[in-house]
């Protein structure tokens, strides 16, 4: 995709983003803040002069998060494609990795308790620089196919008792 092919609503979003993330965004609220302050006394502080300064920030605030989840949503999905990538480009990584974000949460737990255990395999190991081959990673991965599926049947079992 060029930037020609963008959308108006792509180019905006992608603009508002950066100058809103700078110093010059900063500085300019900062120096709204500090001219509404300013002019309190010219207004008495009144109801007015306040409904000024929050109205206009919760505008600002409706719109942004808008905008914030926009670029968000544009750099998660670009950081997934770079993972998949990198996954896809390692010949020891699994390919089962690559569409993860799809998952529960109760699903990506698991995965986070299976790393957590070969993170703790691997200090355990003496050699460092130890690696498994595919053949015996996908060996261990039938095995775990395997177990999940007794450990499923055995909770589906479980199910249908407190049913029954």
């Amino acid at each position: 995709m060029t930037k020609s092919d963008k959308s108006i609503f792509e180019k905006f979003s992608d603009w508002a983003s950066k100058f809103t993330g700078s110093s010059y965004a900063f500085i300019g609220a900062t120096s709204i803040v500090i001219l509404w302050a300013a002019s309190g006394p010219v207004f008495k502080y009144s109801e007015d002069w306040q409904l000024v300064i929050n109205t206009g920030t919760t505008i600002i605030t409706f719109l942004m998060v808008f905008l914030i989840q926009k670029a968000q949503n544009k750099d998660s999905k670009a950081i997934q494609i770079k993972l998949n990538e990198l996954i896809a480009a390692n010949e020891k990584a699994s390919n089962r990795i690559v569409d993860i974000e799809d998952l529960t949460e109760k699903e990506l737990d698991q995965l986070h308790c299976y790393y957590e255990k070969l993170a703790d395999f691997a200090e355990e190991d003496e050699d460092i620089h130890a690696s498994h081959s595919i053949d015996a990673a996908q060996q261990n991965q039938d095995h775990k196919d395997e177990m999940f599926r007794k450990r499923h049947a055995e909770w589906l079992k479980q199910q249908d008792k407190q049913r029954g």
